[in-house]
């Protein structure tokens, strides 16, 4: 087969994102012992070993294929273990028993990974000039959907942990910040009729697109997450018995799963505690509180007379800064104090009062990629400005996380936010 192929530098960056990102997915998994790379403690989490095969599965089965017909599968049996949820791609193992797949080993799940790198590398390396416009945006949604299976990685761990009656560490040496918070300053912003959606060639999901008007009123938003501490006085104050504060499906939420405080707290007699990837620590008043459901933060603005954001203000701000906070590259892997003003990215996903729908005009990607975001439109709540567990690069103005508003595993605050009269 004659196969073009240009003097392209393009394939040289592509070529070592690729493998930066596949590394570090490997990196994370570096403090784990054996025996943590298999545990599921709740449907929602996955054990890191499915995490590491799934990502792989994703490029085999997307990428490969498409551009090498000749292709030979690692193992056929992966394509039903290791999917996801694609529907129109095949059958899947239940998303709940991903825990009791003792086999494939983790050295097998390595192999695998190792096996498609190579043929992942051949690939971009010699693909013809005519397939690359195709294969760049599939390897990059490839990289993407690593990244946010890397921050799902250690999500997942941390409540895998949290468990275990031993509280173990994820790694050792994770301290707990001990800067103090500044005091919240609002930023206001005009209403009128403003564009908001993704606007350049640089990479995006398909939800976050099309670029569309939208109406806002004049309004502000607080600059730093709501504390621990202002959250204790929520607490304090009865805001978990109080029924005026809580949505209908919240005050049912925390009357089953008994909810007092956020997930992850611990009370030992005077003193409050909290489960971190380092561990069992004291509570530090000053940093944002973590580990939140939506119905949680809209409670707590209710009790504060604000109100949660809507995801297009919070976009309208965020589009205005600089992509800088604590993300995954500094290595807290814990959300830290605002204590320098434009820190509007990272530490927490911040809940907006936005439901996750799809935006005007709104158009899948084709084929099985068209499952990846449009099919979840419903039921959930639009998160935005990435956390401390996200890549830098994965971060971006538009970028639309969603959960459903009961989970709290994931890393999520709440900024407050008010109407201009």
């Amino acid at each position: 087969m004659d196969i073009k192929v240009e003097n392209n530098p393009d394939r040289e960056i592509l070529s070592l994102e690729f493998l930066q990102v596949r590394r570090f997915s490997e990196k994370l998994c570096e403090p784990l012992a054996i025996d943590d790379y298999q545990i599921q403690s709740i449907a929602q989490t996955s054990p890191p070993k499915w995490h590491l095969a799934h990502v792989t599965w994703f490029f085999e089965t997307f990428v490969i294929p498409r551009f090498d017909p000749e292709y030979k599968p690692f193992n056929i049996d992966f394509d039903y273990i290791f999917n996801s949820y694609y529907y129109t791609h095949g059958g899947m193992y239940s998303r709940t028993h991903r825990g009791l797949l003792s086999r494939p080993t983790v050295v097998e799940v390595i192999e695998y990974r190792h096996y498609i790198d190579q043929k992942m590398k051949i690939l971009i390396e010699s693909s013809s000039d005519s397939n690359w416009d195709d294969l760049k945006f599939l390897v990059t949604l490839g990289l993407h959907h690593e990244q946010q299976h890397q921050e799902l990685l250690l999500m997942d761990v941390k409540h895998n942990f949290s468990v275990n009656p031993l509280k173990p560490s994820y790694r050792q040496g994770l301290e707990i910040s001990k800067a103090k918070a500044r005091p919240v300053n609002w930023v206001e912003h005009d209403g009128g009729i403003y564009n908001i959606g993704h606007d350049d060639d640089n990479f995006c999901f398909d939800n976050e697109t099309p670029r569309h008007n939208v109406l806002v009123k004049p309004f502000r938003v607080a600059d730093r997450f709501i504390t621990n501490a202002e959250y204790l006085e929520f607490i304090n104050d009865g805001g978990y018995a109080n029924p005026a504060l809580w949505l209908s499906d919240g005050w049912a939420v925390i009357h089953a799963e008994a909810w007092q405080h956020p997930l992850y707290w611990l009370k030992k007699e005077n003193t409050w505690q909290q489960f971190t990837l380092g561990g069992q620590q004291d509570l530090n008043p000053e940093e944002p509180v973590c580990h939140i459901s939506f119905y949680e933060a809209d409670a707590y603005a209710r009790w504060a007379n604000k109100r949660l954001p809507l995801e297009s203000e919070l976009e309208l701000i965020l589009a205005r800064q600089s992509i800088v906070g604590n993300f995954i590259e500094d290595d807290f892997l814990h959300p830290t104090p605002a204590h320098q003003q434009g820190q509007w990215f990272g530490d927490l996903w911040a809940w907006t009062a936005s439901p996750y729908i799809a935006y005007p005009g709104f158009k899948p990607l084709e084929g099985s990629m068209g499952e990846y975001n449009g099919k979840f439109m419903a039921n959930q709540m639009v998160l935005r400005g990435g956390s401390c567990v996200t890549s830098k690069s994965h971060t971006r103005a538009s970028y639309r996380n969603f959960f459903y508003p009961e989970e709290r595993w994931a890393f999520t605050g709440l900024r407050l936010a008010e109407d201009i009269e």
